[in-house]
């Protein structure tokens, strides 16, 4: 008995929902992305095989880098709340008020570097203004005008307001790899002089050395 042949059809499978599901996914991470913003003063930090991750919350960041020939030093804070109750302290040490529509914008900038007479126009302008070279002069810490030790010192205060439970914050230095050590070390004694001891540095990644 002749077996009978079954015809084959070529298979098909319709991606028209695959497609519309691919699209809505890029569409959703396109439109709640972040766009990272340019830092203010950009550097370029020492080599290091450490990968010891800094924490995502209750950090601060000291910036020490050069800009048009000239040391400056900003200041970064990770939570808003603190950058915020920081602030109010700030302007009540050195007599600076501040609106609410100034504090609301202060929420946002990640890291600043100006002495605090001038820290209201820089809070007025765009994120892209405010970032470009030379706009910004450093936050002073010299002898006659430290006011990165009050920064220190009232941003620790304000996370003891508002998480009294919490731990302390935590600090690190960011330096650029030509930076001079005396401008390092100043940071530090500012650091030490408020019982802080602990700090990190901030390294860039480097391959370790291959072993024969």
């Amino acid at each position: 008995m002749a077996k009978v042949k079954m015809s084959k059809k070529a298979a098909s499978i319709d991606m028209t929902a695959m497609c519309d599901v691919a699209f809505l996914l890029l569409t959703f991470f396109i439109l709640t992305a972040t766009a990272k913003q340019p830092e203010p003063l950009p550097v370029q930090t020492p080599a290091s095989t450490n990968q010891t991750k800094l924490p995502e919350t209750g950090l601060i960041t000291i910036t020490v880098g050069n800009a048009n020939g000239e040391q400056k030093v900003f200041l970064g804070m990770k939570d808003r709340d603190i950058r915020e109750k920081t602030l109010e302290l700030m302007g009540n040490m050195h007599g600076v008020k501040f609106t609410k529509e100034e504090t609301e914008k202060f929420r946002l900038i990640d890291e600043f570097g100006v002495p605090i007479g001038g820290l209201k126009q820089v809070i007025g302008m765009t994120s892209t203004e405010r970032n470009k070279a030379g706009v910004q002069p450093g936050v002073p810490l010299d002898s006659l005008n430290n006011e990165l030790k009050d920064w220190i010192y009232t941003a620790r205060q304000a996370n003891a307001d508002l998480h009294p439970n919490g731990k302390e914050l935590a600090f690190a230095i960011k330096g650029d790899a030509k930076q001079q050590y005396p401008q390092i070390h100043k940071i530090m004694d500012i650091l030490q002089d408020q019982k802080i001891n602990n700090f990190n540095l901030v390294t860039g990644l480097r391959a370790k050395p291959k072993v024969n």
